[in-house]
């Protein structure tokens, strides 16, 4: 298997796992069965994976640098939002609020979920 493309799987799967634990925080992510859950996954890891290039390429990261993160914040709830809205059964109570919550919490989760497992990012 290609290794690009099982590192997209794997990194879905540990989405999911992470998109289940922040649905069931009040932050107002929800999130209607795992099946969601999974395709929600799947979204991310299709969206990181056309986005996060013309994120890094086009200096975005001077910008997030210069803004201390918040850009990257916002990136990510953007990111976040747009999985929400081509999912139906995932969605954001708060909306951008939602979103940003979310989004903190998912790069949390993921991050302890990734270092456990070995998954690479």
């Amino acid at each position: 298997m290609d290794p690009d493309l099982l590192r997209l799987i794997l990194t879905s799967l540990a989405t999911t796992a992470s998109l289940l634990i922040v649905s069931s925080l009040p932050l107002g992510v929800e999130i209607d069965s795992f099946q969601k859950a999974l395709l929600s996954g799947a979204v991310f890891g299709v969206l990181n994976a056309f986005l996060a290039p013309i994120y890094n390429s086009f200096g975005f990261q001077v910008i997030a640098w210069l803004t201390l993160g918040i850009f990257a914040l916002v990136f990510n709830a953007i990111i976040f939002g747009l999985a929400a809205w081509l999912v139906p059964g995932f969605r954001l109570r708060w909306g951008i609020g939602s979103a940003l919550l979310g989004s903190i919490a998912l790069s949390i989760i993921n991050t302890i979920i990734f270092q456990i497992t070995g998954v690479p990012r």
